[in-house]
């Protein structure tokens, strides 16, 4: 039986994460979106045509990891967008406001993008397709 508990792969990896700047990439897509989400359909199958998200976010790197699919490799970067100010009136409700997904391919171009947005938070400003 194999063992790759101590394998060079593992320390590869943790050389990649420690160079890649997981916040800044969050950021500049954030800010080259204008923080808005353009197509987004919910976990009711409403479709909003539009949702703009509150400025500034906090996004928070919850997970990241690199994924195989044939011999194509991809950077998967998943974080948590909390609402920046944190106010009493922030936190009796949720500052999370949900999740993004960044995937990129290993010269880190952007190759998708995967919103889970809470349309329920009062922090969230939607325009709904009718």
């Amino acid at each position: 039986m194999v063992t790759l508990k101590n394998h060079q792969v593992w320390q590869d990896l943790s050389e990649i994460f420690t160079h890649l700047d997981a916040h800044s990439l969050v950021l500049e897509h954030l800010e080259l979106s204008n923080y808005k989400i353009a197509g987004y359909w919910d976990e009711s199958d409403q479709f909003y045509e539009t949702i703009t998200l509150p400025r500034p976010l906090s996004p928070e790197l919850v997970t990241r990891a690199i994924a195989f699919h044939g011999d194509k490799r991809r950077i998967q970067l998943k974080f948590v967008l909390n609402l920046a100010e944190i106010s009493p009136e922030t936190i009796s409700r949720n500052p999370r406001i949900g999740e993004l997904m960044l995937i990129y391919d290993e010269n880190l171009e952007l190759i998708d993008e995967n919103w889970q947005i809470d349309i329920h938070s009062p922090f969230i400003n939607t325009n709904p397709s009718l």
